[in-house]
């Protein structure tokens, strides 16, 4: 990999420092940015080889910055981390450009190897367990709270659940 050249946009600020810190040691120029706002003005005076998008910034989409980021430069390698995987999310990164989908966490060393990966792997293993119930009812239930911004009454109104269902489910998962 020549150009090394790293672009991190993430709105955790103590992710995005140990995650700078880590490419940095690995040789990489990195900047860090908040939003898909800072951006363009970004890229008038840094050309990133690689980018790190998380999925979810604040109240926005990542997949906007891998809309840009692309539109920029199509042969940008830009992976997308998230903590709220999803089927139609992945598809949809990919659609617009992105690499790779990672889920967190995810490291620099998981980073990095899909940065090497350009093409798909027609052999990737196929034999793994189907999801579980329990995991699929999870995963839309975290996702109506992070879309509630972890309102809890706002979440169950949105599931279609009452308020103390919802509050003991998370109980169970030791959330609240």
């Amino acid at each position: 990999m020549g150009d090394r050249r790293l672009l991190i946009v993430e709105d955790d600020d103590g992710f995005a420092r140990t995650l700078s810190r880590s490419f940095e040691r690995r040789g990489y120029e990195v900047r860090a940015l908040r939003s898909a706002a800072e951006i363009p003005d970004m890229l008038v005076t840094f050309a990133p080889g690689f980018a790190v998008v998380d999925l979810r910034l604040g109240g926005t989409s990542g997949l906007i910055c891998v809309q840009l980021l692309y539109a920029h430069d199509p042969n940008m390698r830009i992976i997308v981390l998230t903590g709220f995987a999803s089927i139609s999310t992945a598809v949809e990164a990919i659609k617009l450009g992105a690499t790779h989908y990672l889920t967190k966490p995810a490291d620099t060393d998981d980073i990095e190897k899909a940065f090497e990966q350009r093409a798909g792997d027609a052999g990737a293993d196929l034999s793994t367990r189907p999801t579980s119930i329990k995991t699929i009812e999870w995963e839309h239930i975290h996702h109506a709270l992070a879309a509630a911004d972890f309102n809890v009454s706002e979440a169950a109104r949105r599931l279609g659940m009452h308020r103390r269902t919802l509050a003991r489910k998370l109980e169970k998962r030791h959330l609240r």
